[in-house]
């Protein structure tokens, strides 16, 4: 069997490869650092800077509805940005310990692995193929496991490499939550990819953002309630910002194909008058 292997000599491959390797580490150690409330819809900036990047350098097109979701998507971030936490809820181990370990939050997980089975081993085989929510269901039910996992294993790695009793705990708490991550990753390519199959990629990555992010901050505000000390105005501008941000990804997502240009508008105007 003959393994096409050209790419490898390239070096805008590797170039782009190594970028994506320098943003996932970033990514995981925002987590680290940062309320997921803020780091997982400003994932979502990767999009209009990919849109505008590949115009340039790909030379693919860009309307003025995808340059108009770009400016939406900016926007929505930076709102985002201005509105978010102030201060970490979860710091340590102990608090982390805790607060998985909160009834409240046991309960949440309970309920999602229900829904989950539910999807795929009754809905999915059945429907999955036609309707889309289906498989969006299930990978964003999964980003309850996978962003709450990253920031749990960041916050245990702190503790591992100290000589003290709570150093042990922190392995046995980092490689049960590598494990969940590890598994929850799997399932989500493996759905991610039969989505791609069945449907559009442009309505897919739309309608996966927001349903996505929306369970994750779901799953973040019960286990770490970093929605605690949010105050009214600050809640209104993130639900705002997110709203922003996620009409912007429609625009650039769904209607890329759309022929559709200032210039044509203005020559149908003239030619009307």
């Amino acid at each position: 069997m003959y393994f096409c292997t050209s790419y490898l000599t390239d070096i805008v491959w590797w170039a782009g490869t190594i970028a994506m390797a320098v943003g996932q580490i970033g990514n995981f150690l925002a987590y680290t650092a940062v309320p997921t409330v803020l780091v997982t819809p400003l994932g979502a900036l990767g999009v209009p800077f990919g849109s505008i990047l590949a115009s340039y350098l790909l030379k693919e097109k860009l309307n003025i509805l995808g340059k108009l979701g770009c400016l939406l998507s900016c926007a929505g971030s930076v709102v985002l940005i201005i509105h978010s936490p102030k201060s970490e809820s979860v710091t340590t181990q102990a608090e982390l310990e805790e607060k998985l370990t909160n009834p409240v939050f046991v309960g949440y997980l309970c309920i999602v692995l229900l829904m989950l089975l539910l999807l795929i081993f009754w809905i999915a085989p059945a429907h999955g193929p036609t309707n889309i929510m289906v498989y969006i269901s299930i990978c964003s039910l999964l980003g309850s496991f996978t962003v709450p996992s990253t920031k749990g294993i960041g916050l245990a790695a702190q503790d591992i490499f100290h000589n003290n009793p709570s150093s042990q705990r922190a392995l046995c708490l980092c490689l049960v939550l590598l494990a969940v991550l590890g598994c929850s990753i799997i399932v989500q390519f493996r759905y991610i990819n039969k989505a791609l199959e069945c449907f559009d990629s442009s309505v897919f990555g739309a309608i996966y953002y927001v349903v996505f992010t929306t369970l994750v901050l779901l799953a973040s505000a019960i286990l770490f309630r970093e929605w605690s000390n949010v105050g009214l105005v600050d809640f209104l501008g993130m639900a705002c910002g997110f709203t922003t941000v996620s009409v912007g990804i429609v625009l650039i997502q769904v209607f890329k194909e759309f022929n559709f240009n200032l210039g044509e508008m203005n020559k149908s105007n003239v030619k009307t008058d």
